[in-house]
């Protein structure tokens, strides 16, 4: 029993369920970003697909139940494995010397702290809406929530769009460490291997970054419009 405690509250218990709710919450982003990706093909495909989700029911909260709890994991796991590094060594250096730590891997947990506050912001804004109200009014011309035209309205917004911007560059810069962690802590960590380790972190990394950015500046350039009789107001 009393190893079974230790285990439990130990660090290598904390760097596995980080490293598994971060591979949950990476595959989301993925999937996430190609069902943004269909802003491209239009209203009618973008509508179609955020209908589908909301066909979905119950397990539509159940999944965000568990992604949130998996949110939820990841921060605390990752604030107590701070906390312990930075109680085991309690007194700083007179002068740092960061050789091999990247910066990423120095600024993981500001970068994870400003990444959960975008998240409640971007709730907020386009699920509950409780920023702009507005957006529970608008409905295509066959009566469903037109998503479409909810997210050019607010990417419309120049100031909204450089937030969601700065955002995904500061969760691009999260995940190119978080994901090398990832197999290191699932074992996977081999001279062999790392070269492909890292060049994979960097190329997931990226294409989330270059996806989820394509949206708002595809709004601000034009190339992703409002339909016909949609006004900005």
């Amino acid at each position: 029993m009393a190893a079974l405690v230790r285990f439990l509250t130990s660090s290598i218990l904390s760097k596995i369920v980080m490293a598994a709710t971060g591979l949950v919450l990476v595959l989301f982003l993925l999937g996430h970003m190609a069902g943004n990706l269909q802003m491209y093909l239009g209203q009618d495909a973008m509508n179609t697909y955020a209908e589908t989700l909301q066909g979905l029911g119950g397990l539509l909260w159940v999944i965000r139940a568990a992604l949130f709890i998996m949110l939820v994991l990841h921060v605390i796991t990752s604030i107590k494995l701070k906390w312990e590094n930075y109680n085991a060594r309690p007194e700083q250096y007179a002068m740092r010397k960061y050789v091999r730590a990247s910066l990423s891997s120095r600024t993981m947990i500001w970068t994870g702290i400003m990444i959960f506050l975008f998240v409640t912001y971007h709730l907020l804004h386009f699920t509950i809406h409780a920023t702009n109200p507005a957006y529970g009014g608008l409905y295509d011309a066959m009566g469903r929530h037109d998503v479409y035209s909810m997210v050019v309205l607010g990417y419309s917004n120049v100031l909204i769009s450089l937030v969601y911007i700065a955002a995904m560059i500061l969760l691009a810069f999260h995940l190119f460490h978080a994901i090398e962690s990832m197999f290191q802590t699932l074992g996977v960590n081999h001279e062999k291997y790392n070269p492909f380790i890292h060049g994979l972190s960097l190329t997931v990394a990226s294409i989330i970054m270059v996806g989820f950015l394509s949206i708002p500046i595809g709004v601000l350039f034009g190339w992703i419009e409002l339909p016909a009789g949609v006004i900005i107001l």
